[in-house]
């Protein structure tokens, strides 16, 4: 090739194989950091979304919280929108309806009791005089005994000073049977005496007698017990030191006991003395007891929101043990002209309430409610809905959270800037060379 004197020589000319300065061999830098800092800019638009909606949703949560407190709970959810369900939808996930009705609810209040001891037939046996243990005949926790049953015989030189005194007595009286009407009189007076103190030491008129029959000062007698039932405690051994006033035994008659349940504040004022009640025990399927609150504890528990009730039950066949379960079944008042939709119709998040009402274009409106009282199947309407609308029976967190999704996906569409349509491809422009 001839190049003209002056004239610098051209790249191509030189290497004709290299491409032309105006092409890069990697293609063009500047598209290539272009395309990188778009793409990073579409995968942070969902983030900044979520973020925005957020902020902007609990705002509008929390002023519709405020209305709710004021009692405008009727305004519909803003932090979900009405949502179009068609009918193969419904039936796909299981939404049924129902209408919201007036009448009078018949309101059962149920609650777990729990058998114990009628206090008022628990006694404890404790002994008068001081002495020591001969011999015990009952001798452990659960037995039963009868009323005037034996105890244990103990030595006392109390009781054997109370013999002597007695015999003493009742032979001044033998003594005395020629003498004056006083002398008579007062040695009659001692002798009661010496009787008399040796029944308030709970012995009995029938060893009494024995004693002044025979004439003779017995080392031991016996105690019996002064009420009968079970031994729910013992303390005492054979060969014990006892001192007047120590509770030997406590025992209960288990023919009446209590069962005491826990009723809920709100459920306090459907409760009253004389109320019947309706108990069933699981250690008794299919067996049912009746009674009657007999009385109604003044005190409520702060931890657990609940009063204390009890109710007395005839324990004849002693079928009924201290510690048993039991489920009471209390009937409350009915209450007439109450606006009510079954209880599955309402959506409870802890925070709010939530019916969903089906307006007459077809679309599911969310609605906060106000509750009232409940029952198994039916739940009080006190605001947010009308008698007549139509409500979702079932699937109503299914059909809450389709609404959620629709409110989340709206709010994004609707925002400036924020178009969810993906970004079409990008051509990247094949690199150039130019030919030898």
């Amino acid at each position: 090739m001839i190049v003209p004197v002056g004239t610098p020589p051209r790249v191509d000319d030189v290497h004709p194989a290299l491409p032309a300065p105006e092409d890069p061999p990697f293609g063009a830098p500047h598209q290539g950091a272009r395309r990188a800092w778009r793409w990073t800019l579409y995968a942070s638009i969902p983030i900044v979304a979520l973020v925005v909606v957020y902020f902007a949703t609990r705002g509008s949560r929390e002023s519709l919280e405020t209305q709710t407190r004021k009692g405008t709970a009727a305004t519909p959810a803003s932090s979900t929108r009405p949502v179009m369900l068609s009918a193969d939808q419904a039936q796909r996930i299981g939404v049924t309806y129902a209408v919201a009705a007036t009448g009078a609810i018949d309101r059962e209040i149920r609650t777990v009791g729990q058998v114990t001891f009628d206090e008022t037939l628990v006694k404890a046996i404790s002994p008068k005089i001081d002495g020591w243990v001969d011999r015990l005949y009952v001798d452990f926790t659960g037995q039963f005994v009868r009323a005037g049953a034996p105890l244990l015989s103990i030595y006392s030189p109390m009781l054997v000073t109370a013999q002597e005194e007695l015999l003493l007595a009742r032979r001044l009286l033998s003594d005395m049977s020629g003498g004056s009407d006083d002398a008579r009189s007062n040695a009659a007076d001692l002798l009661s005496s010496a009787r008399r103190r040796l029944a308030y030491w709970d012995i009995t008129d029938a060893d009494i007698a024995l004693i002044e029959s025979t004439g003779q000062v017995r080392r031991v007698l016996t105690l019996r017990a002064p009420v009968g039932g079970f031994v729910l405690e013992k303390n005492v051994l054979q060969g014990q030191r006892i001192m007047a006033g120590d509770a030997l035994y406590k025992v209960a008659d288990l023919s009446r006991v209590w069962v005491e349940g826990e009723v809920f504040e709100q459920d306090l004022p459907s409760v009253r003395l004389g109320q019947p009640v309706v108990a069933d025990f699981q250690a008794l399927p299919g067996e049912s007891y009746r009674g009657r609150i007999t009385y109604i504890y003044p005190t409520l528990n702060p931890e657990t929101r609940t009063a204390r009730v009890r109710v007395a039950f005839a324990n004849p066949r002693l079928r009924l043990k201290p510690g048993m379960y039991a489920t009471f079944r209390l009937a409350a008042a009915a209450r007439a002209s109450t606006l009510s939709v079954p209880r599955s119709a309402v959506l409870s998040t802890g925070e709010r309430n939530l019916v969903f009402v089906k307006r007459s274009d077809g679309m599911l409106e969310p609605r906060l409610v106000e509750l009232g009282m409940t029952t198994d199947d039916r739940i009080e309407i006190l605001r947010g809905i009308a008698a007549g609308d139509i409500v979702v029976a079932s699937a109503t967190f299914l059909v809450d959270a389709e609404s959620n999704l629709g409110a989340a996906l709206g709010g994004m569409g609707n925002m400036p800037g924020m178009d969810m349509t993906l970004p079409r491809k990008v051509e990247v422009p094949a690199t150039r060379t130019r030919a030898p």
